[in-house]
């Protein structure tokens, strides 16, 4: 039985006649419907048509675009279907994780590092109400997964940290902020994730704590966020072998009865609505044969089904598995039953009948506004960390270090690239002279052979990986690394690959010992274990320009460092701290 009354939905007696009323007369299509939540990837009337009329999805999630398009967009939606739909966004960090103009606080990570909650409940006041101007319901945000393994390359930044108790503080003030602009969260990566190494978007990525530890840390964060009236989960395909049965020990949590029925629902107790992650990730799809994957999740425990490899197609495997008996109509019906009243609790049957599901044009207006991008301005400020300055390097002064090598390592190598140029500038109006260096140049083993007829490009390499240390000397006083490795889905690892010939250096830090050096992490906060040699490290957590200009200031001395680290950035070692 469901308890429509109870946290989180806390309906009243006309809500929950009207999620049974609407349920009831749902034929076994529109149910089947409702339950998937597909990637808005068109505006086309006659597809939004097929999805929302002929299939009847519940909910669309669409990537950030200008504000005025994801508004007019979500009005469309809007307007065509027979029951609301949830329209959700990946506002983990921001208002930018639905619109181009939308405010950005960097990353989680840069709320916990500035050491107050109240950073955390800005960031999810400002993420929500901007996405609620556009007409957003639902926020695939807070992430509280707990950042263990520093190799892992989908959640560093992307956390509140490694302490427990902070990812809770930090989360329960984010759903304060979406709580007050009207949207609901979905608190993830239910069991977590944090403790592989490994992208769940590529395998099915395990949490391999035992119960203990993981009652004492993810079950902790869990049991405290639906407390506090978290309104759904989503289920990442992560498997969680202490708590499964021996058939499904290395089964995603997305497709495991025992995690999401047995641990979820009644150990934790919760009586909201469980999302899968995205099921096009490998984690879920290598798992079992589509067809029996997608009415497994639902049988299993899951009410909503999050993008398709084709909706189509997944419809039909849905209303296949009902009629074959591997999801049976009951579980389908809790599961609507949860949507429904999600639904309900948000008020959008009531908004639907005024015409109110997607607020006025003028209400865009808060997106970017002034207070909020003062906010952010404020976050970064107080976010970023100084970890380590063993060579007494900072403040910094153009007068004492003039000529600035300027080497930015980020997926993209060219020099010209916005964010190299961006900080190039910052050092040049503050009195530097600034060499960059370009990373699209290296040696090979052939082009060692033939050096005479070495383009020029190529000789100034050379010149530089055998040139003398009084050389090195007269050319720069300071060398700056700037280490842009921002985590991505699909990645196997963030960790810094130097352009390097023969083992001589080449743009790795050979020169530390000769030349004061300093590096800047703009994203990934664990770069000391690959340049333990490096004596001036910060941590800034994001690359963007509130982040760029914060840094800078601090560098010169002009504001000083408060930032409070939410992770080990030693790594666990003792070589890195020197």
């Amino acid at each position: 039985m469901i308890d429509l009354k109870a946290k989180p939905f806390f309906l009243d007696d006309a809500s929950v006649g009207l999620v049974q009323e609407t349920l009831k007369n749902m034929t076994l299509e529109e149910k089947a419907g409702q339950v998937f939540c597909p990637m808005g990837l068109t505006a086309d009337p006659s597809e939004l048509v097929h999805r929302i009329q002929e299939i009847g999805v519940g909910g669309i999630m669409y990537r950030p675009d200008t504000a005025k398009a994801i508004q007019s967009v979500h009005r469309t939606v809007q307007s065509m279907t027979k029951i609301p739909l949830l329209l959700a966004a990946n506002t983990e960090h921001g208002g930018d994780g639905i619109a181009y103009e939308g405010t950005s606080f960097g990353q989680p990570m840069a709320t916990a590092a500035a050491n107050d909650p109240v950073y955390a409940y800005r960031m999810g006041k400002v993420a929500c109400s901007e996405g609620a101007a556009l007409g957003l319901n639902w926020s695939f945000a807070p992430i509280v997964d707990i950042n263990y393994e520093f190799h892992n390359p989908i959640t560093n930044v992307r956390t509140f940290g490694s302490d427990p108790d902070r990812v809770v503080a930090c989360a329960k003030a984010f759903m304060r902020g979406a709580k007050e602009s009207g949207v609901a969260v979905a608190i993830k990566h239910f069991p977590g994730d944090g403790v592989d190494e490994r992208d769940q978007h590529i395998l099915t990525s395990v949490n391999t704590l035992d119960r203990t530890a993981w009652d004492d840390s993810y079950g902790k964060v869990y049991r405290a966020l639906i407390d506090e009236g978290a309104q759904s989960v989503m289920v990442g395909h992560i498997a969680l072998p202490a708590y499964a049965d021996e058939a499904e020990r290395f089964l995603p949590a997305s497709l495991s009865r025992s995690l999401l029925s047995d641990l979820l629902r009644d150990s934790l107790g919760f009586n909201g609505l469980i999302c899968t992650d995205a099921t096009p990730m490998v984690g879920f799809t290598a798992a079992m044969p589509r067809e029996r994957a997608v009415p497994t999740a639902i049988e299993a425990g899951a009410d909503m089904i999050l993008f398709n490899k084709d909706l189509d197609e997944d419809y039909a495997y849905l209303l296949n598995g009902i009629r074959t008996g591997l999801c049976s109509e009951a579980r389908l019906d809790e599961a609507v039953t949860r949507i429904l009243a999600l639904k309900a609790s948000l008020g959008l049957f009531a908004n639907q009948k005024t015409n109110t599901l997607v607020p006025e044009a003028s209400e865009t207006a808060i997106v970017g506004c002034e207070q909020h991008r003062a906010w952010a301005k404020e976050t970064a400020d107080r976010a970023i960390t100084l970890v380590k300055d063993t060579q007494k390097l900072l403040p910094l002064s153009s007068k004492r270090y003039p000529r600035v090598y300027l080497n930015v390592i980020q997926k993209d190598p060219s020099p010209a690239h916005p964010v190299v140029q961006a900080w190039k500038e910052l050092f040049r109006r503050e009195g530097f002279s600034v060499t960059v260096r370009d990373r699209r140049v290296g040696i090979t083993v052939q082009d060692m052979a033939d050096i005479p007829n070495l383009p020029p490009e190529k000789l100034a390499l050379l010149h530089e990986m055998y040139r003398s240390i009084r050389e090195v000397h007269e050319d720069y006083d300071l060398y700056v690394y700037i280490c842009n490795m921002e985590n991505a889905s699909n990645n196997t690892t963030l960790r810094l690959n130097w352009n390097v010939t023969f083992g001589l250096g080449d743009d790795a830090p050979w020169f530390a010992a000769e030349v004061p050096t300093l590096m800047i992490s703009t994203a990934y906060p664990y770069h000391l274990f690959d340049a333990p040699m490096i004596k001036t490290y910060i941590n800034a957590y994001a690359g963007t320009p509130d982040f760029r200009e914060a840094v800078m200031e601090k560098l010169m001395g002009r504001s000083a460092f408060y930032g409070v680290s939410p992770i080990d950035p030693f790594c666990g070692r003792e070589d890195t701290k020197w």
